[in-house]
């Protein structure tokens, strides 16, 4: 007998549930199958078989707590079916689904490996039928996780059968399609014959995400006229925008007939309600936003700042510092700087809790979170104290069109130390952010308004920012939070101070 053993956890994880099991007791297995799936507050952890053999008890069940050592269950070696018929019932379905060739081989397309702590994904939209001819390199379909989107192409020339239909849950190195290697398997698909003028016609059409397919199909966009801009030549969800800015003067004629299209059609036409699945980014922000109120002590402390000072910098040298940097000054970097000179004083504030231990950080990992069309993402600026003010412009831009355009990466959203969130840019006048768990503090700018105010005993208008420090009470307490919000204050009314380090 061979145990199934919980595997080390991490650092700061003790404990962890039982997601679901992939095998019943009495199936056979094989060394390495994925047997069941574990839940920590972190990350979601695959166990393998350790052995081949017949899955011979279950000692814990689905929802069940366990510990990093745990005996999950036993596998019994050397029972195991004869190799003839162990084969799993889903490989045998992905064979059979695979195009039937006189002796044609055919290519799997394969989940790749989506990050270290990502175990699942849902399948998106297909950008091709079962049958269609594919090419090489040619985008098939996106693998959507709970922190990132990683696009599948086509590994070779052939013709596609797909065996996980989009929202299918696909786990890495999963067999989601075979491609036949010859055109022959186009036999099995009669209307095959019937497309090869149009499948010749579109052959130049640039392949469009998901996301991009919405803006090009809601402003009537030539995908053929946009200006591509991604890594791979692939036109972005951001140059899709651009190009629905832009007037369309270049196509007069198919303007016409958009105009006298039919409007949307009524409200009683509609139903009154919608049920839609939440994608897996929204079920983690969820999950997380929940979570992180359920464990710290949160608490949020309020000030407010003139802008004046950092608005009458700015204005006067924007126009040398974008000739000079190749960037625009906004009004971010002097937040990260005034922050970081903040945290070096009030450590706290930058540390964070493991069990009974309170870790702080020396170092200074700037979270900034990005609204996008899928949800809220918190991309990391890495060892941002050592950036100049060009640096963290540069740097914030760089993860805000990878947020927006869907290209982050897994390294790019974790480690943070500190979170700074700008509800301003919608229009926010005062709001309570959320921690960002295991961070012990984040940010929250709003909106600048003109207020009156009081400047030595006479009543001036100044353009005002309402400044809000959400922080885990366990770690910080309020002297420093406010102490925190102060220092901020006024290093934005007197940006010399941390421009000279005072």
């Amino acid at each position: 007998m061979a145990d199934i053993l919980t595997p080390a956890l991490g650092e700061s994880v003790a404990e962890a549930t039982i997601a679901k099991w992939t095998k019943k007791v009495g199936d056979p297995v094989k060394r390495d199958e994925l047997l069941v799936e574990l839940e920590t507050d972190k990350v979601s952890l695959e166990v393998v078989s350790p052995a081949d053999g017949t899955l011979g008890e279950i000692a814990f069940a689905a929802g069940d707590t366990v510990t990093p050592g745990a005996v999950l269950g036993k596998v019994t070696e050397g029972a195991a079916a004869p190799a003839g018929e162990t084969a799993p019932k889903a490989d045998e379905a992905r064979v059979a689904a695979a195009p039937k060739g006189d002796g044609d081989a055919s290519v799997p397309v394969q989940v790749p490996t989506m990050g270290e702590s990502v175990a699942e994904g849902s399948v998106g939209t297909w950008q091709k039928k079962s049958g269609d001819r594919v090419s090489k390199d040619e985008l098939l379909v996106e693998i959507e996780t709970d922190k990132v989107a990683v696009e599948i192409s086509a590994p070779a020339d052939g013709v596609l059968t797909i065996s996980a239909e989009a929202g299918s849950t696909v786990t890495p190195g999963q067999v989601i399609g075979q491609i036949a290697a010859s055109g022959e398997a186009a036999a099995a698909a009669p209307k095959a014959e019937a497309a090869p003028a149009k499948a010749a016609s579109g052959s130049d059409d640039p392949h469009l995400s998901p996301a991009v397919q919405r803006v090009v199909a809601e402003n009537n966009l030539d995908p053929k006229s946009i200006q591509a801009t991604g890594p791979k030549g692939n036109i972005t969800k951001a140059d899709a925008l651009k190009a629905a800015a832009q007037p369309q003067a270049s196509a007069p004629a198919a303007a016409a007939p958009a105009k006298a299209a039919p409007a949307a059609p009524p409200r009683a036409d509609q139903p009154r309600e919608e049920r839609v699945k939440m994608t897996r980014l929204r079920q983690t922000i969820a999950r997380r936003l929940k979570e992180s109120q359920n464990t710290a002590a949160q608490l949020t402390t309020f000030n407010e700042v003139d802008m004046s000072a950092i608005m009458a910098l700015r204005n006067r040298y924007k126009d040398a510092f974008e000739k000079h940097h190749g960037i625009k000054l906004g009004f971010m970097s002097f937040f990260v700087k005034a922050t970081i000179a903040a945290l070096k004083e009030l450590p706290a504030v930058n540390a964070e809790i493991d069990g009974t231990d309170i870790i702080y950080k020396n170092h200074y990992d700037i979270g900034v979170a990005v609204g996008t069309e899928k949800g809220l993402v918190v991309p990391v600026l890495r060892d941002a104290d050592v950036l100049s003010l060009a640096g963290i412009e540069k740097g914030i831009g760089d993860l805000g069109r990878a947020a927006r355009d869907g290209d982050l990466t897994l390294d790019q959203l974790q480690g943070g130390t500190f979170t700074i969130t700008n509800g301003g840019v919608y229009g926010s006048l005062m709001s309570t952010p959320i921690l960002n768990m295991p961070q012990a503090g984040i940010l929250g700018m709003h909106n600048i308004v003109q207020r009156p105010v009081a400047i030595d005993g006479k009543v001036e208008i100044r353009p005002m920012m309402y400044l809000a420090l959400s922080y885990d009470h366990r770690i910080v307490d309020g002297k420093e939070a406010v102490t925190f919000l102060v220092r901020i204050k006024e290093h934005l009314e007197d940006p010399q101070r941390f421009l000279l380090d005072l």
